[in-house]
């Protein structure tokens, strides 16, 4: 006997033939491979040798596989790994600092009691809309707050963002009941206890989606190492692995004023091959760190903007 399944309007409406099922995974799988190959086309370039890359060209399946342009930055190994330490205290210590500055402005913002809430959100609100410039900031860092060739030149001016504090304030609007807090208040609680011991650990979402922020950030920043770092003790990877790749630009262009061939040039540095493995060497921390934090990231940016 045949059973009747009745279902509801909306469940009607939300119900999707699988003709359009595939449909959608057709394209899905197209936008997958838009985002990937051009990563694998990279990863490929700087595995070929750069003689067949000066005949043949760009190839996702190289003819042969050399490992010179890594070995070439290898070859700068010391200087490399002193610039990797820089952007790992910088980013370390920015992301931490960063995460507990934004989420606590954000969280008093969000609060329907503060009476200042209007006007610092304004104040919030304004630089996302207009900037100070380049100059005065420059200004700024280097004349009053001495940041020049200071390790702090390379996490003060990212510390803290107009759009992250805003993302913060609509999550805990939006997430953290007033309840919770005038509970918490009635049992005799701080503002910092109920923030440290009630707030942020229902605030994985928001404070992973913030962290990645910054974490990107800090991990692809350059400009600031070369707005205030003179020091070469103090450049940054991404700083560091720039530099190398217009040194080896220079060379390239101007190899007859140097008394040096272009056959030699080209011989001895992987010119396209460096530009690539530079590119991996930037990339693959970040993309082996996005899996962990992808559910946080994801949920975090739904409820602070679709809510609010």
């Amino acid at each position: 006997m045949k059973k009747t399944v009745y279902q509801t309007g909306l469940e009607k409406f939300n119900r999707v033939r699988s003709s359009t099922n595939i449909l959608y995974n057709l394209f899905f799988i197209l936008l997958s491979l838009i985002c990937v190959i051009p990563i694998l086309l990279v990863l490929a370039i700087s595995l070929t040798p750069e003689e067949t890359i000066s005949t043949v060209g760009y190839q996702l399946f190289p003819q042969a596989v050399s490992f010179n342009s890594y070995l070439f930055l290898w070859r700068q190994h010391t200087v490399l790994f002193r610039a990797l330490g820089v952007s790992l205290f910088v980013t370390i210590v920015g992301t931490a600092l960063g995460v507990l500055l934004t989420t606590s402005m954000g969280y008093v913002l969000s609060r329907p009691q503060y009476r200042l809430k209007n006007f610092l959100t304004w104040v919030v609100f304004i630089p996302m809309v207009f900037n100070g410039g380049m100059v005065s900031s420059y200004f700024v860092n280097t004349a009053l707050l001495g940041l020049k060739n200071s390790i702090w030149a390379l996490i003060l001016p990212l510390l803290v963002s107009s759009f992250n504090v805003i993302v913060c304030k609509t999550f805990f609007r939006s997430t953290i009941p007033d309840e919770i807090v005038e509970s918490a208040k009635i049992d005799g609680a701080s503002q910092l206890t109920i923030y440290f011991r009630i707030v942020l650990p229902i605030s994985l979402p928001v404070l992973a989606t913030i962290a990645l922020f910054l974490c990107f950030g800090y991990w692809n920043d350059w400009f600031q190492s070369m707005l205030y770092i003179d020091n070469a003790q103090l450049n940054s990877l991404q700083a560091l692995l720039t530099q190398i790749m217009n040194n080896v630009d220079y060379l390239s262009k101007n190899a007859s004023t140097l008394g040096i061939s272009a056959v030699q040039i080209a011989r001895d540095l992987p010119m396209e091959g460096s530009r690539m493995a530079i590119a991996v060497i930037i990339v693959l921390p970040i993309a082996c760190a996005y899996p962990f934090f992808q559910k946080y990231f994801i949920s975090g940016l739904t409820i602070g903007a679709v809510k609010g």
